[in-house]
């Protein structure tokens, strides 16, 4: 008895539990329900699959497919797969935890951070120009909290990334595995 495609492609318990760990998991980064599933798949596939798999085994659209995987690639959570005598592209996911981590760090929080310090900056100025000398003051001691938080937040990137092995601890520091090409 031969199964149909779509009872073949059908998800089984375990990978619909596993892909809902990381449908969980972008949720709490900010990121669309479809690149967790996107990367739950690839995560749970023996091999390599293709978009249109993705699309008929996740039962979600072309286009949140593509942009799935084009966000996943952007952050290094996924790459290409070359399969012998196959023009499409296939995809696997990245299992190294600090590349995830390093690739998140790189495109979504980095930005984040820069940009945040020039909103700081901007806000010492309005501040400067309130003219209630205690609300004034009030506005100062607010603006050193948020630039304390964010001199902590650069600190604690390489302690992160050291405790993941993905960069040295100290600044100036290398590792042999970040040399390796």
């Amino acid at each position: 008895m031969s199964t149909s495609p779509t009872a073949a492609s059908a998800l089984s318990a375990w990978e619909t539990s596993m892909i809902d760990v990381f449908v969980r998991a972008a949720g709490l980064i900010g990121l669309p329900r479809s690149i967790g599933e996107i990367y739950g798949l690839l995560f749970c596939a023996k091999t390599a699959l293709s978009f249109d798999e993705l699309v008929e085994r996740l039962q979600i659209s072309k286009g949140s497919v593509s942009q799935g995987l084009k966000v996943l690639r952007q952050l290094g959570a996924v790459k290409l797969h070359y399969v012998p005598g196959s023009r499409r592209d296939h995809y696997l996911p990245e299992l190294s935890m600090k590349r995830l981590v390093r690739g998140f760090i790189k495109d979504q929080f980095e930005p984040h951070l820069s940009s945040g310090s020039q909103r700081l900056q901007g806000l010492d100025a309005l501040i400067q120009a309130e003219p209630d000398a205690e609300l004034r003051t009030h506005a100062m001691g607010r603006l050193n909290t948020l630039l304390t938080w964010q001199q902590r937040t650069r600190k604690l990137i390489p302690v992160v990334m050291a405790v993941l092995g993905g960069t040295p601890f100290a600044p100036g520091e290398s590792s042999e595995e970040e040399t390796v090409v």
